[in-house]
């Protein structure tokens, strides 16, 4: 990003367990003010969050700076010329993932992950699926091809995390490190 430019970064939801990485993604970037955050939740997220989370639709959209409609493919995010440091989706379901890598623009989460590859831009695929089959694996390979970055959330118990959200915070710390956002949750290792 150039100097002057808002420091921006887009965070998708979408229906794979795990939606608690996206909100803890959403609620460090909030405390860090610096980053304007544009969120997508899709229609299998926000059953996910209801199944999974005590968390109301509300309240995560309420962490982002501005939220889009998973059906808007003409949002600002869709377009090349929307400046973000990229795309953090988390969790990524199997159905993202292969949209992402067959450049299938059939909601906001593809269109706006596809704009990001073609500009350049980082875009973190937290996949959350398992076990894996032959069809996965050769997704992740067509995705990765393409510039985005496969990262699973894979616990580290290295620092002996005591809690859900001790495990979810360093994944989440991890990911955010991809795009430069050091968000001060991640307990590095030899410190």
């Amino acid at each position: 990003m150039d100097a002057g430019d808002p420091d921006r970064l887009i965070v998708a939801i979408t229906g794979a367990s795990g939606a608690i990485y996206g909100i803890r993604a959403l609620v460090h970037l909030r405390r860090l003010a610096r980053v304007e955050t544009h969120l997508v939740v899709t229609a299998a997220a926000r059953r996910t969050i209801a199944e999974e989370t005590d968390w109301a639709l509300a309240d995560i959209v309420a962490l982002a700076d501005h939220c889009h409609h998973h059906g808007d493919v003409g949002a600002a995010i869709a377009s090349g010329s929307f400046r973000a440091r990229g795309m953090l989706v988390a969790p990524c379901s199997v159905k993202t993932l292969s949209a992402v890598a067959n450049c299938t623009d059939g909601d906001l989460v593809a269109r706006a992950a596809d704009v990001c590859l073609k500009e350049r831009r980082r875009v973190v695929l937290m996949l959350r699926e398992t076990p894996l089959h032959a069809g996965h694996i050769a997704l992740m390979a067509l995705a990765t091809a393409s510039g985005a970055i496969l990262m699973p959330p894979v616990p580290a118990f290295y620092r002996r995390p005591h809690t859900i959200e001790d495990v979810v915070d360093h994944s989440i710390g991890r990911a955010l490190d991809l795009f430069g956002i050091d968000a001060g949750i991640v307990r590095r290792w030899g410190e």
